[in-house]
């Protein structure tokens, strides 16, 4: 198929080919490949996944990368264009396709290739309309389009994806598809910037959307409770236990070993995600009980055990370390008890508004226990929150209420004498 630019290509009715597929081979030396419909390796994306984990990356990095690869891939191979003879004509409309295309819509392998008649009824329940406020937790729901985020991190990979290719001299590309910002080609970022000023966020790439700031949301005491009640297993009770005491990252939680859980000192060791350094965070009484009942049950049933072992296993045969994806499915089922839409990471948001509402905890300390590398980060949790805003925003209407139903008595005259009054009607002068 020749290769198709500019107003001839016709994006309103194109679909993205499910063709190609990204895999994880489980080996440390490439933990992830990309495949073309043929099955072969494509090997300049492979060359690339090489270069991120020389670099020192986490291994979770080409897995996401390649998402972004796949899908540009899928793009050219549709439309029959060598990744290396791709051009700026090519990026926008792929930029501009992500942008105004409804998402696949993912089916569970359970439904495939069912009739929606054939569907459980739960499957079919009303749901909010997609990208609307969850009425539970004022979140939007999921939207039917590429969020913002998604394609801004899209674009960032693909960019430095050639980037990295010209550096090279690879094959026959000559020149980068997606080019930066006009006035950035020839600069780097906040090359006149002034020291005594902080340092904007500028947008780098011509085809980069806008993300909107994200405000954290936390948990309110009683609806956690209400997720906590909807749990199934000691072992799930003592990772959200565990997860709103240290404000850890729900997946570095998931690194830790059976050995790392010091019940006299009170801490559990974690695996911080960035730095992959070793640290030891606080936590509370409460969450070693759970894991104790967890333990105790666990070992009747034959999970295996030892300082080294993993501390989370699979409730059911054949015994595997408990992985994200897992634990996320956990949440979230008892998320839809409640009709809500909060994610693990929420539970990181809660825990750090519990420590800065401590006026006897320095954020420093905070910090720390995060592990954030600046202070600065923790500067948007002291924006209010959607409810803040709203409940301070009902005080002050009833109170404007209260004085148009019971105004105030007019002050007295000039020339009385304000002790006199105080005696007179009872009061402070």
């Amino acid at each position: 198929m020749p290769n198709q630019t500019g107003p001839r290509r016709d994006l309103k009715n194109f679909v993205l080919p499910d063709i190609g597929r990204l895999i994880e081979t489980e080996d440390p030396w490439e933990p992830c490949q990309l495949l073309d419909p043929s099955g072969k390796s494509v090997e300049p994306v492979a060359v690339y996944f090489k270069d991120l984990m020389a670099a020192d990356s986490s291994p979770l990095t080409p897995r996401s990368y390649g998402m972004d690869l796949l899908r540009w891939w899928r793009f050219l191979w549709a439309l029959g264009i060598e990744w290396d003879r791709a051009v700026r004509e090519d990026a926008r409309d792929f930029m501009l396709w992500m942008k105004l295309v409804d998402k696949p819509v993912r089916v569970h392998w359970r439904h495939r290739g069912k009739a929606p008649s054939a569907l459980p009824a739960a499957s079919l329940a009303s749901k909010p309309t997609p990208g609307t406020p969850n009425p539970i937790t004022g979140k939007p729901t999921m939207g039917k389009k590429y969020a913002p985020a998604t394609r801004a991190h899209c674009e960032t990979v693909l960019r430095t994806f050639y980037d990295f290719h010209l550096e090279r001299n690879a094959g026959k590309l000559l020149v980068n598809p997606f080019p930066l910002v006009r006035n950035r080609r020839s600069a780097r970022v906040n090359a006149h910037h002034n020291p005594e000023k902080e340092h904007r966020k500028q947008r780098t790439g011509l085809y980069r959307p806008k993300v909107p700031k994200r405000i954290p949301r936390r948990i309110p005491d009683e609806k956690f409770t209400e997720v906590f009640a909807g749990l199934r297993s000691h072992r799930d009770r003592a990772l959200l236990a565990f997860w709103i005491a240290t404000g850890a990252r729900a997946e570095e939680l998931l690194t830790s070993q059976q050995g790392d859980a010091v019940v006299g000192q009170q801490t559990i060791g974690v695996t911080r995600k960035g730095t992959r350094e070793y640290q030891e965070l606080p936590a509370t009484p409460d969450a070693f009980v759970w894991l104790r009942l967890y333990q105790e049950e666990a070992w009747k049933k034959g999970v295996p055990r030892g300082r080294k072992q993993p501390l989370r296993w699979t409730l059911r045969r054949p015994w595997r370390p408990l992985e994200y994806d897992a634990a996320r499915m956990m949440f979230n089922r008892a998320n839809e008890l409640l009709g809500a839409n909060w994610t693990l990471h929420d539970l990181r948001h809660t825990a750090t508004f519990l420590m800065l509402d401590d006026p006897d905890m320095p954020p420093v300390y905070v910090q720390h226990i995060l592990g954030h590398k600046y202070l600065s980060t923790l500067d948007i949790y002291n924006r209010p929150t959607r409810d803040d805003v709203i409940t301070a925003g009902l005080a002050h209407h009833a109170r404007r209420e209260r004085l148009r139903v019971n105004p105030p008595p007019p002050p007295p005259a000039p020339g009385y004498n304000p002790a006199s009054l105080a005696n007179l009607f009872g009061g402070q002068p």
